[in-house]
């Protein structure tokens, strides 16, 4: 196992995040392992998503799913796309996370952000805190969870179309 300096993991958040906005799903796909979930709760301070509802709650397969629906010319809401940017405050190393054992190849990384989604007139802006665990696999990075919690996350929103 190599370990990962503090600096390769936040180097891999943001590179996650240029990746969501320059719409490279399937590379970013390869970022997660295969028993990876995307998770957004529905309420602060949720700690389970089985027993609670949440906003996703999507494991890989799901997840490509959304992603080939995306790409799809039948996908009517997405004519013409979607575009989005993350604006990211510099992650930071979560220590004390339960998840974070660097000497098991498990690290977790939160990072605070602003997230801008817009569609033909229509911008709508997003803010919050992701929280990745990640796992050395065969010496590369993988996402194993991301959770993005989000300020308003109890609020009525509208379709969020792509992944923050």
């Amino acid at each position: 196992m190599s370990g990962f300096t503090d600096q390769q993991l936040i180097d891999f958040v943001y590179a996650e995040a240029r990746m969501l906005d320059e719409q490279r799903f399937e590379e970013w796909l390869d970022l997660l392992t295969e028993d990876a979930y995307y998770w957004m709760p529905l309420a602060h301070d949720q700690d389970d998503p089985r027993l609670h509802a949440s906003l996703l709650y999507e494991d890989k397969l799901l997840l490509r799913v959304r992603i080939e629906r995306l790409a799809g010319q039948r996908t009517f809401s997405q004519q013409p796309r979607s575009r989005s940017h993350h604006l990211l405050a510099r992650p930071e190393i979560e220590t004390t996370h339960p998840w974070h054992a660097p000497e098991k190849g498990q690290y977790t990384v939160r990072v605070a952000f602003h997230y801008v989604e817009s569609r033909l007139d229509q911008q709508t802006l997003y803010a919050g805190w992701s929280t990745f665990e990640l796992a050395d696999v065969e010496g590369a990075l993988r996402i194993k969870l991301k959770r993005v919690d989000l300020v308003n996350c109890d609020a009525a929103m509208r379709s969020i179309q792509l992944l923050m």
